[in-house]
């Protein structure tokens, strides 16, 4: 496993231009409220917990896919929120993530690399993030792992985005859309990176 001191690591992410997607469109029907707004502190919000620690890890812009529903709460909140973050609205959520991704890649084009992460997981482990970006050049799109199973968030190359981008289909779904490309599993000690909170039973039983 590449692993790079803190010191290098800062200089490398200086050198590129990389940026994160949240993905929350889904309806959270089975949770019965928005999972972007579950507290995750006396504090914050799973969304805001989830903005601030990849603009704190230096990412240039955040991109958010929300569904319509949940869009006044950005609109509302406009002036607490950072200037680099970006807002798109899926009106379409009951389609496959990929649809999200895809809205969201067309503003990302540009970028070195981008995360993909799940508003259903709040936890940032800045050591996989570090751990992802580390490995970026060794396939097109990294995942990490923990005991043999695969979580988020993934960190996808240039190539990908400009891929999804010319996708034709709107709802593939987005493993066997990544199953076309060079992957490679990075292993890590967090177990939080499978989470899927989806219920109120699971988030309970972790705050």
């Amino acid at each position: 496993m590449m692993k790079f001191g803190k010191k290098m690591m800062q200089n490398q992410k200086s050198l590129l231009n990389y940026s994160a997607i949240i993905l929350a469109a889904g309806e959270s029907s089975r949770m019965g409220s928005s999972k972007s707004f579950l507290k995750y502190n006396e504090h914050e919000l799973f969304i805001q917990h989830i903005i601030s620690e990849y603009i704190n890890f230096g990412c240039n812009s955040i991109i958010v896919v929300t569904n319509v529903t949940d869009a006044k709460w950005f609109i509302d909140n406009a002036n607490i929120l950072p200037k680099n973050l970006f807002i798109l609205i899926n009106h379409h959520p009951e389609w496959h993530r990929f649809y999200s991704l895809k809205l969201a890649a067309k503003e990302a084009i540009k970028n070195d690399y981008v995360f993909v992460h799940n508003v259903d997981n709040p936890f940032v482990n800045v050591n996989v993030l570090i751990e992802l970006m580390a490995n970026r050049q060794e396939a097109e799109y990294i995942i990490p792992e923990y005991k043999g199973k695969g979580g988020h968030p993934i960190l996808i190359s240039q190539k990908v985005i400009h891929d999804i981008v010319k996708e034709n289909q709107d709802q593939i779904h987005l493993k066997d859309f990544l199953n076309r490309h060079i992957k490679k599993k990075v292993v890590v000690e967090d177990e939080k990176i499978l989470v899927n909170i989806n219920n109120i039973d699971e988030y309970k039983s972790y705050f």
